[in-house]
């Protein structure tokens, strides 16, 4: 009994912090129009990381790592500040709810597509129609069989970089688990990230407070501390406690977040293509990771 109740508890914890991820997405376009990419993406991982130290504290996460786990992170933290460059810089000039869907469906794919050519990683012949499915979701998203290559324009580059830096990412995560403890792991991402969007935002005066409005600071606090912070310890607490490949199956509600959240605050639409693409990349994970448990 106590076992169901504490699933159930971190079942909808999960759903609170996918939503807060998609949400994310709405705010940190908020957080570009009333600054620029280069400081909103250097004060998002600077209090992502300030406001994660009290939770490994409490946590009492072991900070140890070897030579090799050390190098993922250093690798991980450089993409990471690469990738939140982007998504600011997408944001800017793209649609928060098309962003927050487009990478959070394509990133997945990206991941398998890497892992099975840069890592040998075996499928089998399931998994092989679920990843075509995928691919064809992943050109609906993209627009092809309507525009062509018209997704080449500066909206959809940005997140379509996005997906793939994150992939990478992703892959690099799964490398360093066995020689960190993840939290360990994301508070040095996070640093990392920070220490490395900080050298380009200085430019721009990142800590002159008083060029930057209170909007863009509400947000940015935001996003740093509850998607940011929040979220992550979260998605990690509950990995450890119901299993990372049913934890995983929750980042199919970021773009509800998302979109959602874009739709209330700048009047988005949603595209039948977007929402097509979406579940069609959606089902692929859903197979693939469906034949794994097999």
């Amino acid at each position: 009994m106590n076992d169901t109740k504490n699933t159930t508890k971190y079942f909808v914890l999960m759903i609170i912090a996918m939503l807060l991820w998609g949400v994310a997405w709405t705010a940190g376009k908020v957080a570009a129009q009333h600054s620029n990419a280069q400081v909103a993406a250097f004060w998002r991982y600077g209090i992502s990381f300030i406001a994660l130290l009290p939770v490994i504290w409490y946590l009492k996460t072991p900070l140890k790592t070897d030579k090799i786990g050390f190098l993922y992170m250093l690798l991980a933290g450089l993409l990471t500040s690469l990738f939140n460059y982007l998504f600011f810089a997408g944001l800017s000039h793209g649609q928060a709810g098309y962003g927050g869907t487009m990478v959070t469906a394509l990133a997945p794919i990206f991941t398998y597509l890497m892992s099975i050519t840069l890592l040998g990683t075996k499928i089998s012949r399931m998994q092989v129609i679920a990843l075509s499915i995928g691919i064809f979701g992943a050109l609906i998203l993209l627009r092809v069989p309507y525009e062509g290559l018209g997704f080449l324009n500066i909206e959809s580059s940005y997140f379509l970089e996005c997906a793939v830096v994150w992939a990478v990412v992703t892959i690099l995560s799964q490398k360093a688990a066995p020689r960190a403890n993840p939290m360990f792991y994301t508070l040095v991402v996070f640093a990392i990230a920070g220490f490395t969007n900080m050298i380009f935002a200085l430019p721009h005066h990142p800590f002159d407070f008083s060029a930057y409005d209170s909007t863009f600071w509400a947000t940015i606090i935001f996003i740093g501390v509850l998607p940011g912070t929040f979220s992550t310890a979260l998605f990690f607490l509950s990995a450890s406690k119901v299993g990372a490949h049913r934890t995983g199956v929750f980042m199919f509600i970021v773009p509800v977040g998302a979109t959602f959240s874009s739709w209330v605050v700048y009047g988005e639409n949603i595209a039948l293509s977007t929402v097509i693409g979406c579940l069609l990349a959606f089902l692929a994970v859903f197979l693939f990771n469906m034949k794994r448990k097999v």
